[in-house]
């Protein structure tokens, strides 16, 4: 049997497809989380003049997002909607990452590689403020 190599065209399209279902994805359970969160919470008064900022980072705030997902609260699901659409693109990054290894293409190896450490490096040790 003949060592079949995959074809630009079927890595393109799996790129594709999962850029858009990732999206649509995001997009799904954000507005689920939207609905819940106006069911629950239809009479509250709403004060704009404060506002409150979760200080923690990506770990924590992963952690209490999917428990607060678990509790079934609409805040919480539309923030998962949220590190969804953050996570398509590094998904599409890391699938980049192993199509280049499967075509032995090192040098686009070594570029995404730095891309994903790059991007590591912002989200863990970045400082926003």
């Amino acid at each position: 049997m003949q060592n079949e190599k995959v074809k630009d065209r079927d890595i393109q399209l799996v790129i594709g497809n999962l850029l858009r279902y990732g999206v649509w994805t995001a997009l799904g359970v954000a507005a689920l989380g939207g609905l819940i969160y106006l069911f629950n919470h239809e009479r509250d008064t709403i004060h704009y003049g404060t506002f409150i900022e979760k200080d923690v980072d990506i770990i924590t705030l992963s952690k209490q997002t999917l428990i607060g997902v678990a509790h079934g609260r609409g805040d919480d699901v539309i923030l998962l909607g949220i590190l969804l659409l953050f996570l398509t693109p590094i998904l599409r990054i890391i699938f980049s990452l192993v199509a280049f290894l499967l075509e032995k293409d090192y040098l686009y190896v070594g570029i995404t590689l730095l891309v994903i450490a790059i991007i590591c490096f912002s989200i863990f040790f970045g400082f926003a403020h």
